[in-house]
């Protein structure tokens, strides 16, 4: 911290020499070690206080300069140690500026009026009409938006809510605008009330005008090149670049927008990226991708998406203003050109390919594909689950991750098979067995949500369901006993005694947080009572649920067990369990073959087709091999090789421990 003096007489002449002026050098306070030799051809005005300038820098090339501020207007600013100021062509005014900092050719830099800097700007997600705003905030998750949007039928949570935010807003309004230390900010025009965060870079920026940039040193932002951003929010290590505009948007963690993309009025939360595109009243959850220019994303709630190139979605049959509004649940993908007219609802991990123009909503039949045929929507149930696509993303998600920032706003669950999704299932299997006992077992096709599901395929999403379930179920009885001495059926179900009555019931996708209504139910009295009185304790809370998974998790997977076998714990037998196990590893391995025959298909001589240009098969074989790679060295393939026999062995190495200790 540094501590200041009142600027002395010979400094004053000595600036004067240098081409420098003050219309009151008497509000001119610097530091202890303050020198004068490294300021030159400035204005100054208002209350200044200025660090001592001692650092060199050195910038591509090999070229040096020393810090310092010259050519520069300024009024009403501090400005800390070795910071370098070069060629303000207007001003900078009202800023507390931090050490280290490098400003160069800019406009503009001014906080214009007692500003909340982006805190508190309502975006209209989700629907453009209004009545689902969601304020933009540096605290806000994608949980807290979820609740914000889509609980309206909640009014005191929505009070209390926008309460919690406009506290947080107050609580950082301020007449002078703050600059973190290592900030660079080269080559912009405009920047009015913006808060900016440590190591943050700034260049070539157009217009930045309220707004927060939370750059931090684990993970500093990046605003690049003819980006124009009006109200907005920034997290950290974000990137905005290449010449993207967006205006009140909240944009999360991690998240990167560039190569011209345009959006308005929507949140992007942890991970997401837009590139081309463009976004009108979105609701982006973590992982929401979209690359191409012909995409737009308007009005849905979307989290682990891929648009594919001119994905879009609208209903332009309104009559008394816009009523767009859908939600795609998470882990779904959107093949080229295709279309969903909304409003429509799409289950979870769902392909869409082609037109759908009937309002489906599919929301429990996830792992589904949905294709245009004949201008009818045909469902095909858990034939995604299938799908080598699938499973690769599911991989890669955790590793792209980009968060570094140690303090993680937004609580991502990444799991494929979740309560979320196995309730889904078993939602499935029964619609699929009412649909069967109504229309008949050997009827051709069966309707569902406006949806053509054909008998073949309603079959096998009957048995590819049956083995998700199994699947999920035995590693949930596997991961409890794997590690544990037991001696016999007591030991074994003392362990299977759930460690709280938490997690029964529905379980809920809070954008990324998996979760047991109860949990957020709780959550949503809390904060209407007033007990949960700010948003940290509130971000706490979701983090302490995401914490307490795997806990509650058991809760719910044990519940189940004990009604799929009509048996209490204190009932459940080592034949029981030796069932489960069983189940279990045939349907792992089942699913892992159908994978490895998914896998096969890239590698047929169809997909070889347009290999080896003007050469002979042969050739064509080589050409492939060289650019694709072989089949058995593929290393997906070699995984799922390696998971059949991990998998195989642990499912044995269990079975025989229970038999032990018969």
């Amino acid at each position: 911290m540094n501590k200041y003096r009142q600027i002395s007489d010979s400094e004053i002449k000595a600036l004067e020499k240098q081409h420098c002026s003050c219309s009151d050098w008497s509000k001119v306070l610097v530091s202890e070690k303050f020198t004068t030799e490294h300021i030159q051809y400035c204005t100054f005005s208002g209350d200044i206080k200025l660090g001592a300038f001692n650092k060199e820098y050195t910038l591509d090339g090999n070229i040096k300069k020393h810090s310092g501020i010259y050519k520069a207007v300024i009024h009403n600013c501090q400005i800390g140690d070795d910071t370098y100021i070069y060629k303000t062509n207007n001003y900078i005014a009202n800023y507390e500026i931090g050490n280290g900092c490098y400003i160069e050719n800019i406009d503009i830099l001014a906080v214009t009026e007692k500003s909340q800097f982006g805190n508190c700007t309502p975006v209209s997600a989700l629907n453009e009409g209004g009545g689902r705003e969601v304020p933009a905030c540096d605290l806000l998750t994608a949980h807290s938006a979820y609740m914000m949007a889509l609980y309206r039928h909640r009014p005191q949570l929505t009070e209390k809510l926008n309460s919690l935010f406009e506290q947080y807003a107050q609580s950082i309004a301020s007449e002078f605008g703050h600059i973190g230390n290592n900030v660079t900010i080269r080559n912009c025009h405009i920047i009015k009330n913006v808060k900016i965060g440590d190591d943050a870079t700034l260049e070539g920026c157009s217009e930045l005008i309220n707004g927060s940039v939370n750059s931090n040193t684990y993970a500093p932002v990046y605003i690049g090149i003819n980006v124009i951003a009006h109200n907005f929010v920034v997290s950290s290590g974000s990137e905005i670049t290449e010449a993207a505009i967006i205006d009140r948007c909240f944009v999360g963690q991690g998240c990167q927008i560039g190569k011209q993309y345009s959006a308005a009025d929507s949140l992007f939360f942890c991970n997401c990226q837009g590139f081309h595109g463009e976004a009108a009243s979105i609701f982006a959850g973590p992982f929401t991708v979209t690359h191409h220019k012909s995409s737009l994303l308007i009005a849905g709630m979307f989290s682990f998406l891929n648009a594919g190139s001119g994905s879009n979605q609208s209903n332009h049959m309104y009559k008394l203003g816009p009523i767009h509004q859908g939600i795609v649940e998470r882990g779904s993908k959107t093949t080229s050109d295709s279309y969903i007219l909304w409003p429509a609802k799409i289950g979870a991990f769902t392909l869409v390919m082609g037109r759908h123009t009937e309002h489906s909503d599919t929301s429990d039949l996830p792992f589904s594909y949905l294709i245009e045929q004949d201008n009818e929507t045909i469902l095909v149930p858990g034939a995604n689950l299938k799908s080598v696509g699938t499973i690769r993303d599911a991989q890669k998600w955790p590793k792209r991750d980009r968060r570094k920032d140690p303090n993680k706003l937004d609580q991502i669950n990444f799991n494929l098979l979740s309560p979320y999704t196995i309730q889904k299932m078993m939602a499935g299997q029964e619609i699929l067995q009412t649909l069967k006992q109504v229309s008949g077992e050997t009827c051709e096709t069966y309707y569902y949500q406006n949806t053509r599901i054909k008998n073949s395929s309603l079959r096998k999403g009957l048995d590819i369901y049956e083995m998700g379930i199994s699947k999920f179920l035995g590693n949930s009885i596997i991961n409890r006993l794997e590690n544990d001495d037991f001696k016999n059926i007591d030991d074994i179900r003392k362990r299977l005694m759930p460690d709280t009555e938490e997690g029964l019931g529905d379980w809920l996708d809070i954008s990324g947080l998996i979760a047991p209504r109860s949990a957020i139910d709780n959550i949503i009295k809390d904060v209407e009572s007033e007990k949960i009185s700010s948003l940290e304790e509130l971000n706490d809370r979701f983090a302490e649920i995401h914490k307490n998974y795997y806990t509650l998790e058991w809760t719910w997977a044990i519940d189940k067990i004990q009604k799929r076998l009509g048996k209490s714990i204190e009932e459940i037998t080592i034949d029981d369990i030796i069932s489960i196990v069983e189940n279990w590893k045939a349907s792992v391995i089942t699913l892992d073959k159908i994978l490895y025959e998914d896998a096969k298909k890239e590698f047929t001589l169809k997909v070889k087709t347009s290999f080896g240009v003007d050469g002979s098969e042969k050739e064509k074989q080589k050409d492939f091999e060289y650019v694709r790679g072989d089949f058995d060295q593929n290393q997906f393939v070699i995984e799922v090789q390696k998971h059949i026999e991990k998998k195989s062995e642990l499912g044995n190495k269990i079975i025989a421990k229970l038999k032990q200790a018969q």
